[in-house]
């Protein structure tokens, strides 16, 4: 699940040679230089959706940098970008998210635009005060006088076995907070559009980790604007990251049942694209919401409560929320599966909406 913070911290025209000074002492002494990502017309994956957005817009504006733990590391987003940019623009820092991403938010407040890395947004906990406090708040604060565009991305959610402490959602954390934009990509298509629509913008983003049309160097998708997956008339599917590759199982085993689902990728998480939303369940009358996060102060909590205040009279029948167990995630696999959203929970979900009797033990 792709993520990015960002926010508006663009002010003056320092060139990068700064943040060689400032960084000096957390580069590391040796690098691997490897490059070699895919180079699909059609079809491209998204880590190399990633990769490809990073690249064109480090070449595009010189005030691009990037910056944490995931150089040449697990998911190798960032493979071969330090051979072509060099170690004043890619910076390997050590396990310290606090420090780099303190540093990250100073190098925007100078006008550079920073990418900053977690391996999991499980870890930017360490960062959180400079992700909220010092990123979020500081345009405001500063009576616009401080602009901050920084881009927080990662990896978000449950992967597995991995236990409690990496497996959480952070969406619903970050968007609650003003003055973050929160984005959760489903597909190469988005998390290619949706990067580079981050690393442009004025304000934090955090962005939680293809068409022809993609591929376009100028290729961009608007931050706050969801994608209808899949047209329907019978039910509303909302789902974000992961959850949305769920959804549109559901909707074909629900298909072959008789009931037509629409199912609405989210895209961005703040801001919401309530229009979309809402006129989708008026539409179809029902809604189905899908998260892989805790139930409590949810993103389907926030698409129920703008559906009551705005369509409310629209729904024949209560709004169904399929989310993850309110448990921290267990280890073991089988108990893992269980607090995680699954393709049956969707289909049964909507087959309540639609008045469809679903079996007793199905319920449970």
């Amino acid at each position: 699940m792709l993520s990015v913070a960002r926010r508006r911290l663009g002010c003056g025209g320092f060139s990068s040679s700064i943040l060689g000074q400032t960084l000096v002492r957390i580069q590391p002494s040796s690098f691997v230089l490897p490059r070699n990502y895919a180079t699909a017309t059609k079809e491209m994956t998204v880590r190399d959706a990633l990769n490809s957005a990073l690249d064109e817009e480090m070449s595009a504006d010189p005030k691009v940098f990037l910056m944490g733990e995931e150089y040449q590391g697990a998911y190798k987003i960032s493979k071969g970008l330090l051979e072509k940019y060099g170690p004043e623009r890619v910076i390997d820092t050590p396990i310290t998210e606090a420090g780099f991403t303190g540093i990250g938010v100073g190098s925007a407040y100078y006008g550079l635009r920073p990418v900053v890395e977690f391996m999991t947004f499980n870890f930017s906990m360490q960062a959180i005060d400079h992700i909220i406090n010092s990123a979020a708040k500081s345009n405001y604060m500063s009576a616009g006088q401080i602009s901050v565009p920084i881009v927080f991305r990662g990896p978000n959610g449950a992967a597995a076995g991995v236990g409690a402490q990496h497996s959480q959602c952070y969406a619903p954390w970050y968007a609650s907070c003003p003055g973050l934009k929160v984005l959760s990509p489903y597909s190469s298509e988005d998390a290619r559009g949706l990067l580079k629509a981050a690393i442009r913008d004025p304000d934090p983003v955090n962005l939680f980790p293809v068409s022809a049309e993609a591929l376009d160097s100028s290729f961009c998708l608007p931050i706050g604007k969801a994608k209808i997956e899949r047209e329907g008339k019978d039910v509303t599917i909302t789902a974000f990251s992961k959850m949305v590759g769920y959804a549109l199982q559901a909707a074909e085993v629900l298909s072959n049942e008789g009931i037509s689902a629409e199912v609405i990728n989210l895209r961005s998480i703040r801001p919401l694209d309530r229009a979309t939303i809402n006129s989708s369940v008026r539409k179809t009358n029902r809604l189905v919401t899908v998260e892989e996060g805790f139930p409590q102060h949810g993103v389907g909590a926030e698409i129920c409560a703008s559906v009551v205040e705005e369509s409310f009279e629209y729904l024949d029948a209560p709004v169904e929320r399929i989310s993850g167990a309110d448990v921290p995630m267990p280890y073991a696999a089988n108990l893992e599966r269980m607090a995680v959203p699954q393709v049956d929970d969707i289909a049964r979900a909507a087959k309540r909406a639609c008045h469809r009797s679903v079996p007793m033990a199905a319920t449970a």
